[in-house]
């Protein structure tokens, strides 16, 4: 029962984050045009379960015009919106408010800040701080993204755990984190990674969906590809036991996707987002309908 779409708008992004799942950056490909974005809508009115969207990317607020329209489209079908932005069009209080007042009169529901380290230095009068001085103004809800840059802690210990160096911070190891962010942080042995503790692989209650087409249950993970399939069709024949690769992490996490194809890997990892994406890239060209696009993979 899909109630969420998010639309990567755009892969293209201003900044180039070493933590970014979808590997965006100032050259990265890929926006949606507008009749795209009509497309999907048709979908969603055609599936008559979704209630939510979101614009994000990348950075959607690049390509505003465009985002705007698929906001007034949104809200002409009843469905409530949310956007999430790095804010980094909001050079003072008052210019703020000239990008939010159009999205605050169509009656966004989610406006979400992303603000942490990789964003930002610590600037009390940065971006982020104009946005929700604006906001608060014009009485928009607004919230914090913010994800902690991994860090070496010692866990307290106990039967099961006893003092060992683990990883802190919220940091999933997927997309450029894995090139930029491993280094000195302790692994586990590839066993142990025997579920996905993060995604809902059976029944994916929101995707995204990006310009090329794919229909992300992960970032890089796709149920398959709504220009050849339309959406509506892609999402009521989804089946997690007939999938190539969500199946096999269901029954068994990463561990179990890298021991079904053979995948020849390193003995430990950071976490199952590591192991998972590690395995993944391993296999882009065996499935290239599921694993997509390579772009999300840094290739």
């Amino acid at each position: 029962m899909l109630t969420g779409v998010h639309f990567l708008l755009t892969y293209s992004c201003g900044f180039e984050c070493d933590h970014c799942f979808v590997y965006s950056s100032p050259q990265a490909k890929g926006t949606f045009t507008l009749a795209q974005m009509e497309s999907v809508f048709d979908e969603l009115t055609r599936m008559e379960t979704v209630k939510r969207v979101y614009f994000e990317g990348g950075e959607a607020f690049l390509f505003y015009p465009l985002m705007v329209e698929g906001i007034r489209i949104a809200r002409s079908r009843g469905l409530e919106v949310g956007i999430v932005t790095n804010s980094y069009w909001a050079t003072g209080d008052r210019d703020a408010e000239l990008w939010l007042r159009p999205l605050y009169e169509m009656g966004i529901a989610d406006l979400s800040l992303s603000d942490d380290s990789f964003h930002s230095e610590d600037d009390k009068e940065g971006p982020t701080s104009h946005v929700q001085a604006a906001a608060e103004r014009l009485g928009m809800p607004t919230g914090v993204i913010s994800i902690d840059r991994p860090s070496v802690e010692i866990s307290e210990g106990g039967e099961q755990d006893r003092g060992e160096p683990v990883v802190g911070g919220s940091t999933m190891f997927r997309g450029r984190a894995v090139d930029k962010l491993l280094e000195g942080l302790p692994t586990r042995p590839w066993q142990e990674f025997t579920e996905c503790p993060h995604e809902e692989l059976r029944n994916p209650k929101r995707v995204h969906v990006d310009p090329y087409g794919n229909v992300h249950i992960c970032q890089g993970l796709s149920m398959g590809n709504m220009w050849r399939t339309p959406l509506s069709e892609l999402v009521k024949a989804y089946d997690c036991n007939s999938h190539p690769i969500c199946r096999p992490l269901v029954e068994g996490g990463p561990a179990l996707l890298a021991t079904e194809y053979g995948v020849e890997h390193e003995d430990r990892y950071v976490d199952a987002c590591h192991l998972c994406y590690a395995v993944r890239k391993a296999l882009l060209d065996r499935f290239p309908e599921y694993l997509a696009p390579k772009q999300v993979y840094g290739l």
